[in-house]
């Protein structure tokens, strides 16, 4: 009798482990072709396939970061990358913009060709360039032509379009908007710092700031031409990505995640040998990429990254919504779900007046057992509600937060 409650036990604790194991998630590094010891300042995507920039040119991995390839244009210094269809579009230093449709195999240095080019952005079938000390240019037919706009004496690090709005993230002066195109701008309320990133998340726009000697974090606005800080006061933000209502922050202490707007964020650096700076971050092919300042290009699931894992590829008979655990809980919480055919699933908190606060999941999954976890660490004690919508499925369920 005791030498199975021995093998029981020991059974026990080796699925613990496996468990523990299983849920702690972490980046690791995708560098096979890249120097592990690289720079990587810029990473954007042509359906599957992901170009990463560094100093030593720009390269191409096809089978999602686990290996890589140099492109041609490799003897160039290159600030900036942005793609528009099936062409990839490079920003040089004092070389201007380059373009390339046939993945990297070939490049064809536009009329843009005698300017340092820190950023680029689509709207559209439009191409902004943002250059060093000339402003932003726009081109409307692929790089054949340019348009030097406003700007003229500004540094723009960075560039972000939305509709007919696009920002402009100049080095010491803040945020510029033009409400037409680029034609006019005007310096927001955001105006004494610099601004090396972007992200639109819904009706909220993002701006990081880069300060070496006096970083202030991450701004918000719902209007584009007024800022307030969020948070991450004491850190300079490098790169920002957005997913479905997740937003990552890059900083100079590696990766943060806010899933409610910016109005918290969790730090995200588990698997970091040491915690780079991350200077670029993209999501694509269920993947979070982040290229770092010296230690080259890192990957995670997304799923993982956001806290929502796979626990079961058996595919179950029915949809199906479990109650969390624990419950009551304080501060977190863990929500299981089950679907069986793929399709998008939403799942969401609201809370006691039926007003949703947080978005978990809002993403296409495949068949299988899921369960997400819920931070409520910013929320007073109280009544919470969590709904699941996939397919024709629908399902409510209470929880309690007791602090």
């Amino acid at each position: 009798m005791k030498k199975l409650i021995y093998t029981l036990a020991f059974i026990s604790i080796v699925h613990f482990a496996f468990n523990i194991d299983y849920c702690e998630a972490q980046w690791e590094q995708a560098s096979n072709g890249i120097s592990t010891a690289m720079n990587i300042y810029s990473l954007t995507a042509i359906g599957s396939d992901i170009f990463a920039r560094s100093d030593s040119g720009i390269y191409l991995s096809t089978n999602n970061g686990t290996s890589w390839t140099k492109t041609a244009l490799n003897n160039k210094i290159v600030y900036s990358l942005a793609t528009l269809g099936t062409v990839i579009y490079a920003g040089t230093g004092a070389n201007g913009v380059y373009s390339s449709a046939n993945n990297g195999a070939n490049w064809t240095q536009t009329s843009l060709n005698n300017q340092t080019i820190y950023s680029l952005t689509i709207n559209g079938n439009n191409i902004f360039a943002g250059a060093s000390g000339n402003g932003v240019y726009l081109s409307t037919n692929n790089g054949t032509n340019w348009i030097q706009y406003n700007l003229s004496s500004h540094t723009v690090l960075s560039l972000v379009a939305s509709g007919t709005n696009i920002f402009a993230g100049t080095s010491l002066f803040g945020v510029y908007r033009s409400t037409n195109n680029g034609t006019n701008w005007t310096q927001t309320n955001l105006s004494n710092t610099s601004i090396k990133s972007f992200a639109i998340l819904g009706t909220y726009y993002f701006a990081g700031s880069y300060s070496l000697s006096n970083p202030t974090g991450i701004y918000r606005s719902t209007d584009g031409g007024t800022w307030t800080s969020i948070g991450l006061n004491s850190l300079t933000v490098l790169s920002l990505a957005v997913s479905g209502n997740n937003i990552f922050a890059g900083t100079d202490n590696g990766i943060y995640l806010s899933t409610n707007n910016g109005a918290n964020w969790i730090i995200k650096n588990q698997g970091f040998s040491s915690i780079p700076h991350i200077e670029a971050l993209l999501v694509v092919n269920n993947y979070v990429f982040a290229g770092s300042n010296g230690a080259s290009i890192w990957r995670r699931l997304l799923a993982e990254s956001i806290g929502i894992k796979k626990i079961s590829t058996e595919i179950p008979s029915e949809y199906s919504l479990s109650q969390n655990y624990p419950n009551p809980f304080n501060p977190t919480t863990n929500i299981r779900y089950e679907i069986p055919k793929s399709g998008n699933v939403k799942l969401v908190v609201l809370d006691a007046l039926g007003r949703e606060i947080e978005s978990l999941v809002n993403e296409k999954q495949s068949p299988g057992t899921y369960e997400a976890a819920f931070n409520a660490s910013q929320y007073p004690s109280g009544v919470y509600f969590y709904k699941i919508s996939a397919d024709r499925f629908s399902q409510v369920k209470k929880m309690m937060l007791i602090k």
